[in-house]
Parts: structure tokens; C-alpha cells; sequence
């Protein structure tokens, strides 16, 4: 017993993996000049109530990191670590986060090891 394509389907072949493959090509551009714009992006996030300020770039690189001088006690040196900290990390999140929804967005959704 043969199988049956639906309909539309088939007796393209070799037509049909081009097309895909312009396709993935196309998107995998798209992909490329997304993450450059990404790339170039700033991302702000502060702790604290604002006691520390931490800029990333979309490299996960930091840009900037500002510190109020009202929380530098040299007796509790270890709050102002944590204040740093978590501006740090909750700044690389919103980058990573921007990253993955603009990626999603242009792939559909599609995850495919290496593309990205």
C-alpha cells in the first residue's frame, strides 16, 4: 500500500527544498540584523530604590554603574555588593529577555539549534 500526500504536496521535491532553504536563508539575515540592532541597545535597571543604576549593552557587556554615595557605609560593604548585584543581574535579564522575544518573533517560534 502507497501512501498519500495531501493535496499540494509532493511532485515539487527539489523546487520545494530551495524554497525552504531561501527561506531559512532570508530569516537567518533577519536573525543576523536583529541581533546587531540588539547588540547596540542600552538596558537600565536600578536597586535600592534607585541607590544603585547599572547600564548593559545588548553584548551583556556593562556600560555604566552608579552608586549614590548615601549607601557606601564602609561598615556594610556588603549590602552595597548586593545592591550592585542584583542591578547587575536584573539589567542582563532585560537584555537576555528583549533577545528572546525578538528572536522568537522572527523565527515563529521555531527552535533550531545553531541559527541563533
Amino acid at each position: 500500500m502507497k501512501a498519500r500526500l495531501p493535496q499540494g504536496y509532493g511532485g515539487g521535491g527539489a523546487a520545494n527544498i530551495q524554497q525552504l532553504a531561501k527561506q531559512a536563508q532570508k530569516m537567518q539575515a533577519q536573525m543576523d540584523e536583529a541581533s546587531q540592532e540588539l547588540e547596540q541597545k542600552e538596558y537600565t535597571a536600578a536597586s535600592g530604590g534607585g541607590a544603585v543604576n547599572v547600564t548593559v549593552t545588548g553584548k551583556m557587556e556593562i556600560k555604566s554603574l552608579d552608586i549614590n554615595p548615601e549607601v557606601v557605609d564602609s561598615e556594610d560593604v556588603e549590602m552595597l555588593s548586593d545592591l550592585v548585584i542584583a542591578a547587575v543581574n536584573e539589567a542582563l535579564r532585560a537584555a537576555a529577555t528583549d533577545k528572546e522575544e525578538t528572536m522568537e518573533k522572527l523565527s515563529g517560534g521555531l527552535n533550531i539549534p545553531g541559527l541563533f
